[in-house]
């Protein structure tokens, strides 16, 4: 038996260190790095959720996650939360296969 770890993230939008809310386009750009990270040190998996509110940055987390997948090398890669109700699950699904890591 092995323990797989990884993170998941919703894109909280936080202060930087002038204590300024970060852009939607900066933090973003920082979960990317973050994945990065993750990567580079051998968190197993790392999720990004999808949130349509002001204060979350990801509102399509197959983008972030298309973005993480051209950047990474091993880490495996999904979503965390997905708001079905406002998408068709089956095109949902086809949308989402080229993001998937082959390993």
């Amino acid at each position: 038996m092995s323990i797989e770890f990884g993170l998941d993230t919703f894109g909280d939008i936080t202060r930087g260190d002038d204590g300024e809310l970060l852009t939607g386009a900066q933090t973003i750009r920082n979960i990317v790095e973050q994945a990065e990270r993750a990567d580079s040190v051998g968190v197993d998996f790392f999720g990004v959720g999808e949130h349509h509110r002001t204060e979350f940055a990801v509102s399509a987390p197959e983008m972030v996650l298309a973005t993480i997948a051209g950047r990474t090398k091993s880490i495996r890669l999904g979503t965390a939360v997905t708001v079905l109700s406002s998408d068709d699950p089956v095109s949902y699904t086809h949308l989402t296969l080229p993001t998937k890591r082959i390993v």
